[in-house]
Parts: structure tokens; sequence; C-alpha cells
């Protein structure tokens, strides 16, 4: 179960630092929208991007959620992708999620080849 301190974090408009070990081992870090439900943190990417050609290599995340008001104030979760989900679930997703973040529909790309991520906490921690 996802701790309900770093539930409200997530679902805040807070950035979060997705790490993830693509094939060649070595971890990259990108600067994510994120979002939660009670057991879950999720992440919504593009499915032809790097980290979810590295999620789907190696299911073993970390996320780092700061608060957008005091950045001293952040949760880290160690964890898993549990499920991976496409088409217009992930569509209407990052809908949400621009919503949340920018105040308006998603204009970045397509919205047709969006992958939503959840990620099950192994470790978690407040700071």
């Amino acid at each position: 179960m996802l701790d309900p301190a770093i539930r409200d974090l997530a679902r805040g408009k807070n950035f979060a630092a997705l790490t993830v070990i693509p094939s060649s081992g070595h971890p990259m870090t990108h600067i994510m929208w994120i979002d939660a439900d009670d057991e879950h943190l999720i992440i919504n990417t593009d499915i032809s991007r790097a980290k979810a050609k590295a999620m789907d290599h190696d299911p073993r995340v970390t996320i780092a959620v700061w608060d957008a008001a005091d950045p001293y104030h952040y949760a880290e979760v160690r964890g898993h992708v549990v499920s991976a989900t496409a088409g217009q679930p992930a569509a209407d997703h990052i809908q949400f999620l621009a919503g949340k973040y920018v105040g308006g529909p998603y204009r970045f790309g397509p919205t047709d080849t969006r992958i939503v991520y959840r990620i099950a906490p192994d470790h978690q921690r407040m700071m």
C-alpha cells in the first residue's frame, strides 16, 4: 500500500524524478508529471520513449516526488511496475494530467500512443 502522505504529494501539482534501468544497465532519470491511486504511483508516457522501453525491460524503478512549495519536503519510492495500460485509458489520463499541470488540454504530441505504468512500492520514505 502506498503511504497516504506520498499519495497526496503525488496527486498534487508536484513533479517527480523517475529513474529506470535500460538494457545498457546505466540508470536514466526523467522529470515527470506524476499521479497516484491508493496503492500505486502512476506514470504516463509515450510508448516509444526510452523510459517506457526501460520499464518494459526491467520493472524496477525509483521515483522521487518533491513538494513544489518546499523542495526539501519530498518522498522516495523504490518499487516495480505492476501493470501497463495503453490506448484510450492512457490518452484520457494524459488529458487529466495536463489539466492538473498546465490547466488545459494536452498539446505536446499525440495521445494515441500513450501508456500508463502503475508502480507498487517496495520501499518508501518521506523527508
